[in-house]
């Protein structure tokens, strides 16, 4: 078959996938209708997860998991945009990590809102000024993230998905010698995440300037010759800074979970996971005792994480199932005055 003849059997599957991309439009449109009856959400993560999922088991053709994913979840973006517009705030700035995970999840084409601080985030979600937040929760080198869980305690707000990112930094500068940079910008807890790679190019002697992100960094080391930036291969692209090296971390595994949250409940999509603030008793074996319930119903905990906030210990308790399955809501029934729900959701494949 010639160059042309492919191509123009291109061309007629490309116009195909029009016609029937409109199609599905047509039909998310009625499902919005009878959704807006309702007051139904139209985000539904468990639902398009169910779809992702049916489709990969019957996948036998050249895409892979990820590319049916990404051209998924992409869709499943336009079709909500069309739709509702909702904005999306997340921890800024633009290129951040948190950007990254922001669009993994809603697309392209959705309205995106940097916010400066990750109690900012909260607030703009519960005020209504976007329907969605993104924040990091916790890092596979830096551990949980306070700030997150000090608003998950202080919002009513429930946690509707969560987003894993691999956390790689470049080293991007304008400087053509490495001997000429006197100086480097990122985010405080990057540099202890490159010490190896600084000290194998000898720039663990060069001033280390911390700012707010990463983001930050790529654009500050833009404006000066004799700078450098350990920031997203994103960020530098966005302001056009040249990358000397790529994936400059220690840890090639470090990765950043995030939650994504708004103001509504998913449904139980059989693939769930929960988390619980729990504020347990001053008292021995509270802890035990607590958990005990969980070991008799065989409820695989996940995560058990010990938090300060105000002087007081609470805990972040993490376990595969949803809320309302039976054998949990009678545990949550019976420690209802202890545990604050944070949100059922489908669970990703892997955690930090």
């Amino acid at each position: 078959m010639t160059l042309d003849e492919l191509r123009n059997k291109i061309d007629k599957i490309d116009d195909t996938l029009l016609k029937l991309y409109n199609e599905r439009m047509e039909l998310v449109h009625q499902v919005g209708e009878v959704k807006n009856t309702t007051g139904a959400p139209i985000y539904r993560p468990e639902r398009e997860q169910a779809i992702i999922n049916r489709l990969k088991a019957q996948n036998n053709g050249k895409l892979t998991d990820k590319a049916i994913e990404a051209l998924f979840l992409e869709m499943f973006a336009v079709a909500r945009n069309l739709e509702l517009p909702e904005a999306v705030a997340y921890l800024g700035p633009e290129a951040s990590f948190t950007h990254q995970a922001a669009e993994s999840k809603f697309g392209a084409m959705s309205h995106y809102i940097p916010i400066s601080s990750i109690q900012g985030v909260f607030r703009e979600v519960d005020k209504g000024t976007a329907k969605f937040g993104v924040i990091p929760i916790e890092n596979s080198s830096n551990g949980i993230v306070s700030d997150t869980i000090n608003c998950l305690d202080e919002y009513d707000l429930k946690i509707i998905a969560e987003v894993m990112i691999d956390v790689h930094l470049s080293f991007a500068t304008l400087a053509e010698n490495i001997k000429d940079i006197t100086k480097i910008y990122s985010k405080d807890i990057a540099f202890g995440q490159c010490r190896k790679f600084l000290q194998d190019l000898g720039l663990d002697e060069v001033e280390l300037i911390p700012v707010e992100s990463t983001a930050k960094a790529a654009k500050l080391a833009r404006e000066d010759k004799s700078a450098a930036a350990l920031c997203p291969s994103v960020a530098a692209k966005l302001y056009n800074l040249p990358i000397l090296f790529e994936n400059v971390e220690d840890n090639m595994n470090n990765r950043t979970r995030f939650f994504i949250i708004s103001n509504f409940e998913n449904l139980p999509s059989g693939n769930d996971k929960t988390s619980l603030l729990v504020r347990l008793p001053n008292k021995p074996g509270a802890l035990v005792e607590f958990l005990n319930d969980f070991e008799k119903e065989h409820i695989n905990l996940t995560k058990i994480k010990s938090h300060i906030v105000e002087g007081q210990s609470i805990f972040l308790i993490e376990f595969n199932g949803h809320k309302d399955d039976e054998p949990i809501k009678a545990i949550l029934n019976k420690h209802r005055d202890v545990v604050k729900v944070l949100g059922s959701y489908v669970k990703e494949s892997d955690d930090v």
